[in-house]
Order: structure tokens, then C-alpha cells, then sequence
């Protein structure tokens, strides 16, 4: 099971150190667990600091597909890892829908990460309320899926990890029910091992949409359902810290 949270354009040194003190005191109960944090990029190495003596993963809110060069404010798969990441999230809805990630820009930065063998891909993947309410759902998951990975093999499943996040459940207090998030996972997990073979049911799916204490119990009982990306209770400590050990019940 995973749980990761994304902080967005949100946190700070404190939030950083208050969270790896909340996981040392809470390590036993959370070692079934893979805890992870996507900061904003200036925080990276305070926070990988902190994590000292913590199993805490980092990882990039975005990546940029070249390696170098003059692309002002963007970071490479390399200052990613330089800097302690070891996964990075791509595809974002919020990035998809107000920073021009085209579906190809999406697949040139899953290649561009899958190139670095030190990162895992943590693919974001969802639709919108309007596609939802057509019956669009899965068309637009199967082309946002076919678009990211075209080109990729087998090779690429022990470093990618797919999350869905139905937009219309992201930032608005509006989740998909365990039921509706279960539907959309199996079709994911399905359509892995349509393109993979056997050995894509090991790929983790992640639900992310408005992931709290509340619903977390019910979400992750969910049979294809591997663990969540959490947005807004992922900067409170103690909501964050009852999500993972949420996560550890169903590990159990």
C-alpha cells in the first residue's frame, strides 16, 4: 500500500519537520506502508533533511522532459534526484487543465523519467465531471493511458505506479464512492494487463480525490485499490498520519 501526499503550492521547513517526527513516533504501526511526500521543488532538500532515519519516499510535483536547458522555473529528471526525489508525480489534472500539459507533453515526461533509473513514474489519470456525466469516463482514461505509455514495454512496470483522480473530486470536498473508484481501478488494472501481460496486475493504483480520515478505511478495502495521492489533508499532520495507518489496516 501507498499513501502520497501532494502538497501543492503549499507547506514549509516546519510542516516538513512536524510530519517526519509524526512518522518516527508512528514507524511501527506504519511499516506495511510506503509513506510519500511531493513538496513544492524548493523544499525537496529540507525536507529529504528531515526524513533522516525516517522509510519516507520524495518525490517531484512535475518534471520537465529535457534534461537541460533554457526552460526558466522547470526541473529536470536529474535535479529531481539530485535533490532526494524518487518518483515524481506527471500528468496532473491541475497541470493537464492550467499549465498546457498536453497529452504528448504527458508521454515525453513519462519517457524522460523512465530514462532515469533512479525515478519512478506516479501517472495521474482522470476525467472530468462533464465527461463523467457523457458516460466518457473510461474512453478518456484508455486515451490517456494509450497517449503515456505508447512506445513503453514491460520494462517499465516495476517503476510506474498509476494514480486516478477523477477531477471532479479534486479540491471541491467531492469524492467518487468506494464503488465508483473501484470501477475505474479494475478497468485500469485491466487495460495494464491488456498492454503488459500477467505481471502489470503488480502495478499500484492509487485513488486520489478528496482522500480524508473519514473515507479512508472504506477506499482502501477497495480490492484494486492500492493506496491514495492525497491533496489537502496531507498538510495536516494528524489527518495524514490517520490516512496511512488507514492504508496499514488494509496491508493487514
Amino acid at each position: 500500500m501507498f499513501v502520497i501526499g501532494n502538497w501543492k503550492m503549499n507547506g514549509n521547513r516546519e510542516l516538513a519537520q512536524a510530519l517526519t517526527e509524526a512518522l518516527r513516533e508512528h514507524a511501527d504501526e506504519l511499516n506495511q506502508v510506503q509513506v510519500g511526500v511531493c513538496p513544492p521543488a524548493v523544499l525537496l532538500a529540507s525536507l529529504n533533511e528531515a526524513a533522516a532515519e525516517t522509510e519516507l519516499m520524495i518525490g517531484g510535483q512535475d518534471v520537465n522532459e529535457h534534461q537541460s536547458g533554457a526552460h526558466t522555473g522547470e526541473h529536470s529528471t536529474e535535479l529531481l534526484s539530485n535533490f532526494g526525489a524518487e518518483f515524481t508525480l506527471i500528468g496532473h489534472s491541475e497541470r493537464r487543465q492550467f499549465y498546457g500539459d498536453s497529452m504528448a507533453r504527458v508521454a515525453a515526461k513519462v519517457a524522460a523519467t523512465l530514462a532515469n533509473s533512479q525515478l519512478t513514474v506516479v501517472l495521474c489519470v482522470g476525467e472530468s465531471e462533464a465527461e463523467r456525466q457523457a458516460e466518457q469516463t473510461f474512453a478518456v482514461i484508455t486515451e490517456q493511458l494509450e497517449t503515456a505509455l505508447q512506445g513503453q514495454t514491460g520494462d517499465c512496470l516495476e517503476r510506474l505506479i498509476i494514480a486516478y483522480e477523477p477531477v471532479w473530486a479534486i479540491g471541491t470536498g467531492l469524492t467518487a464512492s468506494p464503488e465508483q473508484a473501484q470501477q475505474v481501478h479494475e478497468f485500469i488494472r485491466s487495460w495494464l494487463v491488456q498492454k503488459f501481460g500477467a505481471e502489470a496486475a503488480n502495478v499500484a493504483l492509487l485513488y486520489g480525490g478528496s482522500v480524508k480520515p473519514e473515507n479512508a478505511e472504506a477506499l482502501f478495502a477497495q480490492q484494486d485499490i492500492d493506496g491514495g495521492l492525497i491533496g489537502g489533508a496531507s498538510l495536516q499532520v494528524d489527518a495524514f498520519i490517520a490516512i496511512a495507518k488507514a492504508a496499514a489496516t488494509r496491508s493487514k
